[in-house]
C-alpha cells in the first residue's frame, strides 16, 4: 500500500494498472488525454504497451483484439471520441469481450468546450450503442473513488465478459486528492474464466450456470469464433428467432441479475435524519455534499445519496434508501437527464430535478436555493 496525491485521471490510470491493465490504445482528446500520457510512461515499466492509433474507431477495435489475446485492455475518450467508438462497443457486447472505457465527459454537444465540464453524456454512455442491451456504468466523484472504481470496472468486465464504462468528468479529471493505492496482492483482482473442457468439446458461447461462457483466448489451442452476427453457442451465424431470443435474454440477464452485486453508493447523513434525499453523481456530488451540510444549519434535514453505479440500478435498494424521505432531489450538471431514470424507479413520492448547468463545478448555493424553493413551497 502507498499513499499519493494525484488527480482523477492519474487515479484511473493507476487503478487500471493495479487491476492488471497491460494494453492501452487510444487517440488524444481533452479532457481524457492525461490518462493516455500517463499510461504511455507507466505501462512499459510493468511490461505493458500503450499505442496511439489514427482515431477512436481503430482504438477500440485494437482493444477488442488485445482482450481476445487474454490481455486486460482499456481505452479512454471524451464526447465526440465516444461517438466514434459506439460501433466497436456494440461489437464488444455481442462478442462478450472484456474491456474498460474511461469516458471523461466535457461540455458539449459537438466540440463544445473541451476544457470545461458537464454531465451531458450520462445517457449516451449506456444508450449510445445499438442493440438494446445494457452495460455497467460506474461513476466516481473523488480521486479515491476513481482509483477504486477503475479496479471494480476491470473486475466486473472480466467476471461477466462485458465492456464496462467508467464515467468521469473534466472536474474530476483535474481534481487532486489523497489516494490510497494498493498492490494486487492486497485487494481482490478477478481474472476471466477459462475453459476446462478439451478443445474438441469447447463452444465459445456456451454459458455456465452464471450465464457467462468460459473464454478461451487466441493461442490457447481452442477453436475461437469472434462472431458479431447473431450466433449459436458455437459462434456460428444463426438468424432464427429462437437463437436471437436466447442470446439477447442471456446477455441482458447476466448483467441485470447482478445489479445487487454491482450497485455501489455512498450515503452522507449530516443529521442522521433524511427528511429529504438528494441524489447526485460524479463531481457534482461534491457540491451537493456541501449543500446538504449547509442546509442542516437551516433545519432542513437532507441526506445525500452519491450513486457510483449508474447502471444497472438496483431498484429495490434505491427505493429502500429513499423510503424515509418525503421528497427526492436529483442534482446533476446537465438538463436533468439521469433524473428521468430515478423518476422511473421512485414513484411513491415527488422526484424533483435540480439541473445546474455550470462549466465549472456547480455552486452549492444554487443547489440550496432550488431545494428551499420546493421545501418551503
Amino acid at each position: 500500500m502507498r499513499v499519493d496525491y494525484v488527480n482523477g485521471n492519474t487515479a484511473i490510470a493507476e487503478g487500471a494498472i493495479t487491476a492488471g491493465l497491460r494494453f492501452y490504445a487510444g487517440y488524444p482528446i481533452t479532457p481524457s488525454s492525461d490518462i493516455f500520457e500517463y499510461l504511455s510512461r507507466r505501462l512499459p515499466e510493468v511490461g505493458g504497451y500503450a499505442i496511439q492509433l489514427e482515431d477512436e474507431i481503430a482504438s477500440i477495435n485494437a482493444v477488442i483484439g488485445a482482450s481476445w489475446c487474454c490481455v486486460k485492455s482499456m481505452t479512454a475518450t471524451s464526447g465526440p471520441g465516444f461517438s466514434l467508438m459506439v460501433e466497436g462497443l456494440s461489437i464488444a457486447v455481442m462478442t462478450e469481450t472484456p474491456l474498460v472505457i474511461a469516458y471523461v465527459m466535457r461540455a458539449g454537444p459537438a466540440t463544445g468546450v473541451p476544457t470545461k465540464t458537464g454531465q451531458y453524456d450520462v445517457l449516451q454512455a449506456v444508450y449510445g450503442f445499438h442493440g438494446g442491451l445494457i452495460i455497467p456504468v460506474l461513476a466516481p466523484s473523488t480521486p479515491q473513488e476513481a482509483y477504486d472504481l477503475t479496479i471494480k470496472a476491470f473486475n466486473i468486465s472480466e467476471k461477466l465478459r462485458t465492456p464496462v464504462i467508467l464515467l468521469s468528468d473534466a472536474v474530476l479529471a483535474n481534481t487532486f486528492g489523497r489516494v490510497v493505492m494498493r498492490s494486487a496482492g492486497e485487494i481482490e483482482i478477478i481474472e476471466r474464466k477459462k475453459p476446462t473442457k478439451p478443445p474438441h468439446l469447447y463452444k465459445p458461447y456456451e454459458a455456465e450456470e452464471d450465464l457467462v461462457p468460459p473464454m478461451a483466448c487466441i493461442g490457447d489451442g481452442y477453436d475461437i469464433y469472434v462472431e458479431t452476427l447473431t450466433h449459436d453457442e458455437r459462434g456460428v451465424y444463426a438468424p432464427t428467432t429462437h437463437v436471437q431470443r436466447k442470446l439477447m435474454e442471456r446477455l441482458y440477464k447476466k448483467i441485470i441479475e447482478r445489479s445487487e452485486e454491482i450497485f455501489e453508493y455512498r450515503i452522507t447523513r449530516p443529521s442522521g435524519s433524511c427528511d429529504y434525499m438528494m441524489i447526485s453523481y460524479g463531481s457534482t456530488a461534491l457540491s451537493a455534499r456541501v449543500a446538504v451540510k449547509e442546509l442542516e444549519n437551516e433545519s432542513i434535514r437532507a441526506c445525500l445519496l452519491t450513486i457510483n453505479t449508474l447502471y444497472p440500478i438496483n431498484e429495490k435498494a434505491l427505493r429502500k434508501l429513499c423510503e424515509e424521505s418525503s421528497m427526492v432531489f436529483v442534482v446533476e450538471n446537465n438538463l436533468g437527464l439521469y433524473y428521468r431514470e430515478i423518476r422511473g424507479v421512485i414513484r411513491d413520492k415527488p422526484v424533483i430535478s435540480i439541473p445546474v448547468i455550470d462549466l465549472e463545478i456547480p455552486d452549492p448555493n444554487e443547489i440550496k436555493r432550488m431545494v428551499r424553493k420546493w421545501v418551503e413551497h
